[in-house]
């Protein structure tokens, strides 16, 4: 991929330092964060860094547009979200973030017009934060707490704990790379299978899957300081 190297870089130049002291006492690193982020979020970030500000980059780490019956999680749809509480508020922030990654982003262009009124984003921060947690944490997403790198890592970091557990069990202490995949694929799609090695999580249009990904951008992160 071109530039890849180099948007990686400028990732771990942004935010080693708050990555390290953020994983630490777990059994994650720099390389596993950086590896999610690129699978993540580099569509967007790796395209706008070289002429944002890291602030507008973090507001515009919001996508996912995908509804049912695409998408199993809540909400499926805007009729969904608004069966919330402040269901109407959040559908407007999600259509909002929508509006401004079309801005910059044009494959996002034609969903932000009139003609299709009810798209609007589910995932929310560099980490891609989903809106199935609304339910649990609105005000992550009300308060447009994703402009803030370090909630959204504390989030995340939890949330790679929880897929540890799921991966492992809770007395895993230390990871090796291949390891490391398969809780990144456990933070993906729920759940792992061992058995299909890395073939596993989202699958793209080249045939590919995140957990290969995942281990394509882990082994490049170490070649990068």
């Amino acid at each position: 991929m071109p530039h890849l190297k180099e948007d990686m870089t400028w990732f771990k130049d942004q935010f080693k330092i708050k990555v390290q002291a953020g994983v630490q006492n777990t059994p994650f690193n720099v390389d596993l964060v950086t590896a999610i982020a690129t699978q993540e979020t580099r569509y967007i970030w790796g395209r706008l860094y070289t002429t944002l500000s890291l602030a507008e980059v973090l507001k515009l780490c919001a996508s996912d547009i995908i509804d049912a019956p695409n998408r199993n999680e809540f909400p499926k749809n805007k009729a969904e979200l608004l069966t919330a509480p402040k269901g109407a508020e959040m559908f407007t922030i999600g259509r909002e973030a929508l509006k401004a990654l079309a801005v910059y982003l044009p494959e996002f262009r034609k969903y932000a017009t009139d003609n299709f009124p009810n798209k609007f984003c589910r995932g929310y921060g560099i980490f891609q934060y989903d809106l199935q947690f609304y339910k649990n944490n609105p005000n992550f997403f009300l308060e447009k707490r994703w402009y803030d790198f370090d909630e959204c890592l504390r989030l995340f970091v939890q949330e790679l704990k929880d897929a540890l557990n799921r991966a492992y069990g809770s007395d895993k202490n230390t990871l090796t790379d291949e390891e490391m995949v398969y809780v990144a694929i456990a933070y993906n799609r729920g759940s792992v299978n061992f058995s299909r090695k890395f073939k596993q999580g989202h699958k793209d249009e080249a045939g590919k899957y995140y957990g290969e990904y995942i281990w394509e951008y882990l082994q490049l992160s170490k070649t990068i300081t």
